[in-house]
């Protein structure tokens, strides 16, 4: 489905942030505190180590040429467009913050939280618009379309594991290695809460001789759509009416605060949603992530 340039406008907006924010936690705590948390970005602080005349930032667009490459291949110029824009606005921050700011702490506990924090909320983002700071998000999408019940963010992690395990060695500092995979754990806690976390709902079945009163007002308070299913208890075999609904996070407290004021005695089964398709929440037409 073909964007529109509001939609368009929306979306380099979100990878020119995404990318700054992520280049900021690569240039003010891990690249100056010798931590590889993983990707190209970790790739490069290894060889970093070992050409100190290039910089981490030119690295990384010295690894993402072939890479990029296959990326054309298998997703086409648009997603180029976007990529290369999202990996020249993050190598530019990152000379400038690195020439301009430096490091901000040389204490690594902080330093490994901190940048793994930025790291997922500016790759998150970037990913929101469609688009990847190179590297290994290219590799990551391509291994997502073929094992598509995989979620992103775990397949980050297997990737990445192996890249800290390689910058414990070269660095030869198991300590450095330790606060590399600390980082990834920060990034991994928070990458598939900015990735999917827009979507995430709860699926809540309620059971109740009140089901027409907690229904009004689930409609009405929390403007949610409910559906009602015929149900039959197993040992009792009275027939009974489900009431079954989508609310968004944000709507939980109110629902049960609603249930507990009409029927302190209804049956609740609340279950998580990651993804929700339809009138609400994500369009059917939306890019799978």
């Amino acid at each position: 489905m073909k964007k529109t340039v509001k939609e368009r406008v929306r979306d380099y907006l979100l990878i020119t942030l995404g990318s700054v924010i992520y280049a900021a936690g690569i240039s003010m705590f891990l690249d100056p505190n010798s931590i590889a948390p993983g990707g190209v970005s970790g790739i490069a602080i290894i060889i970093n180590h070992f050409v100190k005349p290039l910089s981490v930032g030119m690295i990384i667009i010295i690894l993402n040429v072939p890479i990029m490459v296959i990326g054309v291949i298998k997703f086409g110029f648009r997603f180029l467009t976007s990529s290369i824009y999202a990996i020249a606005v993050s190598s530019a921050a990152m000379e400038i913050f690195s020439r301009t700011v430096g490091c901000l702490t040389d204490n690594l506990f902080l330093a490994a939280v901190a940048g793994g924090a930025l790291q997922a909320v500016g790759i998150g983002l970037v990913f929101r618009a469609g688009a990847t700071t190179g590297g290994t998000d290219i590799i990551v999408r391509l291994i997502h379309q073929k094992f598509r019940y995989v979620k992103t963010g775990n397949i980050f992690l297997l990737i990445d594991g192996v890249i800290i395990t390689a910058s414990g060695i070269v660095f030869k500092d198991l300590d450095i290695a330790l606060y590399a995979a600390l980082s990834l754990f920060v990034y991994m806690s928070l990458f598939n809460s900015v990735l999917y976390g827009g979507d995430e709902a709860r699926l809540v079945y309620i059971i109740s001789s009140k089901r027409d009163r907690i229904t009004s007002r689930i409609m009405t308070e929390l403007d949610a759509g409910a559906t009602i299913l015929n149900g039959k208890g197993a040992y009792t075999g009275q027939e009974r009416e489900v009431l079954m609904a989508v609310l968004r996070m944000r709507s939980m407290p109110e629902a049960r605060d609603i249930v507990r004021e009409e029927d302190k005695n209804a049956f609740m089964i609340v279950t998580k949603a990651t993804s929700v398709f339809g009138e609400g929440f994500k369009s059917h037409d939306d890019d799978e992530l």
